[in-house]
């Protein structure tokens, strides 16, 4: 079989003005060589190289940053087969095109023998019945998926397309990558900035780099509109730092509400709480508030960490978080960002222990081996004579009618006695917590 014309895939951009045609987009590379990172998916030996020169592409999903070159890829390995480039959009596309697609894709190959990539760009925001829609023409070989998200597709993508795809986990690029992409766009007088004669600043490009995080997409979009913004002097463009932040005016943040950063996020936010690092845990709090996050989905997170992380170290710990939620409610935002650091500050530097949270899963532990077992009889309250009469509340001894309110009897049913869940750490108030219960046991040994 010939190989399929080039006129299959997209180079739509090759007939415009490069003027009308973003410069990521006549930067894309046209071949693997040009490929920059993602060695671990696209280098010599890999497994993708040995599919596609044996020219049995798989199913794939593309899991990864923006900017990180899903989309190229997901082209690149059409344009090294044997197949037809079907690009679907999950923002836009229904399970109608679907049926649309996969009908042509069925009619192209038992007609000509092509067979069809079906690339599902944000294959994330399909929902589990457009998913299922495609899954049996991925089983029955109608079309290759490749699919591109930037959500992890284990929480996103049904189990039956992932286990008939192989996941490959792109990462972002690095600082000198990006460095090497805006330089070569620079200097590409066929594709990118080359007949500008444009030059940039090294600090305007390490702003650059590091305001992309890693998306060369939107690295080059910004130098795109900072070099167009740039009048030529004595014949050069001089891109400079002031030029680059003028253009850029406001960050946008790589962040999802809905999706995987936001759990990251506030995850990075409480695992430094709980490390008692107060700098890093400001820097996460900055991070979600800066991107837009729900406050009280902050404060909730609050309120648990100074239970399951500081607990009875510092009891005073939950009453601050409790008090930063309302505050946050009642105040709103902008200004609720001050009791949400004095808040997160408090928590960071208090003393930590999980010793009642530990103390309530072992407590679970028994619950679910023995299962419901009776409330021993001096326990019970002995509401009326027939009660009295079985024994209910026989034996039980008053606490306040002893010294230190305290006396030795058990409280658990006899399958338990002796098991031990609350064991009080050493720091804060847990260790006045641990001298008393001492001081309580000591009295339990002493002969009566």
């Amino acid at each position: 079989m010939e190989r399929p014309p080039q006129s299959l895939f997209d180079h739509s951009w090759e007939s415009k003005p490069q003027g009308s045609t973003p410069l990521a987009a006549r930067m894309r590379p046209s071949t693997l060589a040009e490929v920059v990172g993602q060695e671990h998916v696209v280098g010599d030996g890999t497994v993708l190289r040995r599919a596609l020169a044996a020219d049995k592409p798989p199913s794939r999903i593309l899991w990864g940053p923006p900017g990180c070159g899903k989309t190229t890829l997901a082209r690149l390995i059409a344009g090294e087969t044997q197949c037809y480039f079907e690009p679907v959009s999950a923002v836009t596309a229904g399970v109608a095109d679907l049926r649309r697609v996969v009908g042509e894709a069925r009619d192209r190959l038992r007609q000509t023998g092509l067979r069809t990539i079906l690339f599902i760009d944000e294959i994330h925001r399909f929902n589990k019945s457009q998913q299922d829609a495609v899954l049996p023409h991925v089983e029955d070989g109608t079309v290759v998926l490749i699919g591109a998200t930037t959500e992890n597709p284990s929480f996103e993508v049904i189990g039956p397309l992932l286990s008939r795809s192989r996941v490959y986990a792109l990462k972002p690029l690095t600082a000198e990558q990006m460095a090497g992409i805006v330089q070569r766009a620079l200097a590409d007088t066929d594709r990118g900035l080359g007949g500008l004669n444009a030059t940039i600043d090294d600090d305007a490009l390490a702003y650059l780099v590091e305001y992309s995080g890693g998306d060369a997409r939107s690295a080059l979009n910004t130098l795109d509109l900072a070099v167009a913004a740039t009048l030529p002097e004595a014949g050069v463009r001089r891109v400079t730092l002031a030029t680059l932040e003028d253009a850029v005016q406001h960050r946008a943040y790589t962040y999802d509400r809905a999706g995987e950063s936001h759990y990251d996020t506030i995850s990075a936010f409480i695992k430094s709480i709980r490390g008692s690092d107060p700098d890093a845990a400001l820097y996460w709090l900055a991070r979600m508030i800066e991107a837009g996050e729900d406050p009280l989905f902050i404060v909730r997170r609050l309120v648990i960490s100074a239970g399951e992380d500081v607990g009875l170290a510092d009891p005073q710990a939950l009453s601050v978080a409790v008090a930063c939620q309302q505050a946050v409610h009642f105040i709103g935002m902008p200004e609720g960002f001050i009791p949400m650091a004095e808040c997160t500050v408090y928590l960071a530097t208090a003393p930590k222990s999980n010793a009642s949270y530990a103390a309530y899963h072992r407590a679970v532990e028994d619950v679910r081996k023995h299962g419901s077992l009776p409330v021993p009889l001096h326990l019970r309250n002995a509401v009326t004579g027939l009660m009295r009469g079985m024994g209910y509340g026989q034996g039980y001894q008053y606490a306040h009618d002893h010294p230190d309110h305290y006396v030795e009897q058990e409280f658990r049913p006899p399958a338990l006695q002796g098991n031990s869940y609350y064991q009080p750490g050493s720091l804060g108030y847990e260790e006045r917590i641990q001298a008393w219960m001492e001081r309580l046991r000591d009295r339990s040994a002493e002969p009566s």
